[in-house]
């Protein structure tokens, strides 16, 4: 299965942006990203219907934050992206009618609900801004520095 880098590029560029004070334009956040300003335009554009950023056209435009990142969290982020599946695992479905595969399945179904949904309820106890926190103590820690 396909892996879903979504959640991960939508954190780093939001945290970028908060560092910033001017409007960041798709073209700046893709360089920086390491990618073309198409994808950075699309999942913006998802964050924007859902209320996290907006964006200015024009001579100075670009996209900036529209709520404090101590009013975000994870699973906002992540909803807004449209909240796909959480987990790559998945079973078989070979042989619908064979009672072991119905147990197994039932089984595994039950436990990815359960799993997923106790890692939303920790995506929703995250804050952008006590991600941001953790960051800039990182950053300003002498283990940051190289030798």
């Amino acid at each position: 299965m396909k892996s879903n880098s979504q959640l991960s590029l939508a954190l780093h560029l939001l945290l970028h942006m908060a560092d910033m004070e001017e409007p960041v334009t798709s073209g700046l956040l893709a360089s920086a990203m390491n990618t073309n300003p198409v994808v950075i335009r699309r999942l913006m554009g998802g964050l924007r219907e859902h209320g996290i950023v907006q964006s200015r056209k024009g001579h100075h435009g670009g996209w900036t934050l529209s709520r404090p990142l101590a009013e975000l969290t994870l699973r906002d982020v992540y909803l807004a992206l449209g909240g796909g599946p959480l987990l790559s695992l998945t079973h078989r479905t070979q042989n619908p009618d064979c009672l072991i595969e119905q147990a197994v399945n039932e089984t595994l179904d039950g436990a990815f609900r359960d799993a997923e949904a106790l890692l939303l309820a920790r995506f929703a106890d995250l804050s952008l801004a006590a991600l941001q926190s953790r960051i800039h103590a990182a950053i300003h820690s002498p283990a940051h520095l190289c030798a």
